[in-house]
């Protein structure tokens, strides 16, 4: 794990912003195509604002799908989906290509497997942007769910969680696929969540704080983005 530290989240959004352009722009290069995986919520709105703007990414070649979503209708705001359309894909972004964690004709315990098959045609990610919460979970691995721990074991690229202390069933990507990225970030913005991400690197138990999982991981070396 590696700590990077702004000044306030504008500089940090300039200096993100680069970073992501320079990995989809390699990547794309390389590969003729990129992948991309966001995470919702109020922190990278501004991120995504930013980056929407940038006309140095062919957004044509970029698939952007989510780390988590709620299973809500995508016209509803509190869905992941909405907030990404939204706030990223606009502009010169508009054209990238998106993979939805929802399907609107299905329950969820018949929509993971349709979840499950879409992502299966997807390659290593080039760029994961994962949050945290207070807790310590990140995407929507909740240490409060009763499937948190198969959840963290799983190797399907997605998994059905029902967290305690949060609205809604979700849909999570696992570690696993999270995992399987050539760069992965954690955004974080405040000095709670710094006191959040310290207490998660002063001790191991993943159940209690699932972020762990990503911090403590032997080969995968995550890049802390953080402003105050």
């Amino acid at each position: 794990m590696q700590l990077h530290r702004f000044s306030d989240t504008k500089a940090l959004n300039q200096h993100f912003v680069r970073e992501l352009t320079r990995i989809l722009q390699k990547a794309i290069a390389a590969r003729g195509k990129a992948f991309l995986v966001v995470s919702g919520g109020k922190t990278p709105v501004g991120l995504f604002q930013m980056l929407s703007k940038t006309n140095e990414i062919d957004w044509k070649k970029v698939t952007v799908t989510l780390a988590d979503e709620r299973w809500v209708d995508p016209a509803q705001e509190d869905s992941n989906e909405n907030l990404v359309k939204k706030h990223l894909l606009q502009n010169q972004a508009e054209c990238a290509q998106f993979v939805s964690l929802f399907s609107s004709e299905n329950s969820i315990a018949e929509g993971i497997n349709i979840i499950n098959e879409r992502l299966h045609s997807l390659p290593v990610f080039d760029i994961v942007i994962l949050g945290m919460g207070e807790d310590g979970h990140t995407a929507s691995l909740f240490p409060c769910s009763e499937e948190i721990h198969k959840a963290l074991a799983e190797q399907k690229p997605a998994t059905v969680i029902t967290p305690k202390t949060a609205s809604y069933r979700r849909i999570s990507l696992t570690p696993s696929r999270l995992l399987n990225s050539r760069h992965v970030f954690l955004h974080l913005v405040g000095e709670s969540k710094l006191e959040v991400l310290n207490q998660a690197m002063s001790g191991d138990e993943v159940l209690q704080m699932p972020v762990r999982t990503f911090l403590y991981h032997p080969t995968v070396d995550v890049q802390v983005m953080f402003a105050s």
